[in-house]
C-alpha cells in the first residue's frame, strides 16, 4: 500500500485535484445546509401520496442512521485504499449534492404527516430538515456509486441493493414521497453523465486505474464486448 501512496503523491496534478474535490465537497455541504434550511422554512402544506397514504409508518431509524454511516464508511475506505480514485468520486458526490440542493429548493412540499415519529431531542433530529424531499439523496446516492463502480460486479450490486435498501426505509418510515424516491434514479442517472461530461480528466484517470487494480477483470469484460 505504501507504494501506491508514493505513486500517488508524486503525481502533482493527481494530488491538486484531489484538494480541489476535497473543497468543492465542503462546498457543496455547505450549498446543500443553507438549502435544507430554505426549504424548511418554505414548506408548505403535506400532499396525498399512494403507497404512504395506504401504509403504516414503521420505526425504522436505526437502520436509516445506521446504514448511512456503514455507507460513508465504506466510500472513506475504498477513498483510502486506492486514493487514485478520490479526485472523480468526490467531484461526482459533489456535483450530487449541488444539483440536489437545486432541486430541493425549487418546490416546498411539507413532509407527510404521519411521518419522521422520532424523538425531537436525539442526535438524527438535531442534524436534519424534514422538507428537502425532492430527490432522495439517501436512495439517489449509493445509486451514483454503483454507477461509478459499474464494471465492479460486486460493487455495483452493493450500491444497487443499498439503494433500494434506502428507498424502502424512507417510505416505511415516511420520510420521503414515493415520487421522490423512485425519480431518484432517474435523476442521478442523467447526474452521473453530467460527472463523466465535466470530470472527464477525473473520470478518465479513473477508469486507467481501474484497469490497473483489476487487469483481469476488466480485460475480459472488454473481450465479452467485442
Amino acid at each position: 500500500m505504501i507504494w501506491i501512496y508514493k505513486q500517488f503523491f508524486l503525481n502533482k496534478s493527481l494530488v491538486v485535484s484531489s484538494c480541489i474535490a476535497l473543497c468543492l465537497l465542503i462546498g457543496s455541504l455547505i450549498v446543500n445546509f443553507y438549502a435544507w434550511q430554505y426549504a424548511d422554512e418554505s414548506q408548505s402544506n403535506p400532499v396525498t401520496d399512494i403507497i404512504l397514504s395506504n401504509t403504516n409508518t414503521y420505526d425504522v431509524d436505526w437502520f436509516f442512521l445506521y446504514g448511512m454511516i456503514a455507507f460513508a464508511v465504506f466510500i472513506g475506505v475504498r477513498c483510502i485504499r486506492y486514493p487514485h480514485q478520490i479526485p472523480y468520486i468526490l467531484k461526482s458526490l459533489a456535483t450530487f449534492i449541488v444539483i440536489r440542493s437545486i432541486f430541493i429548493s425549487l418546490t416546498h412540499i411539507g413532509p407527510f404527516p404521519n411521518g419522521v415519529a422520532i424523538d425531537n431531542t436525539g442526535l438524527l433530529w438535531n442534524f436534519n430538515f424534514w422538507a428537502d424531499l425532492f430527490f432522495s439523496g439517501h436512495t439517489g446516492m449509493p445509486f451514483l456509486m454503483a454507477l461509478i463502480f459499474w464494471r465492479h460486479t460486486i460493487i455495483r450490486y452493493i450500491f444497487i441493493v443499498s439503494a433500494v435498501f434506502f428507498g424502502i426505509i424512507v417510505l416505511l418510515w415516511h420520510l420521503h414521497y414515493s415520487i421522490d424516491v423512485f425519480a431518484a434514479f432517474f435523476i442521478t442517472y442523467s447526474i452521473n453523465h453530467i460527472c463523466e461530461l465535466i470530470w472527464k480528466w477525473d473520470h478518465k484517470h479513473f477508469q486507467e486505474y481501474d484497469s490497473l487494480i483489476y487487469p483481469k477483470k476488466i480485460e475480459s469484460k472488454k473481450m465479452k464486448g467485442k
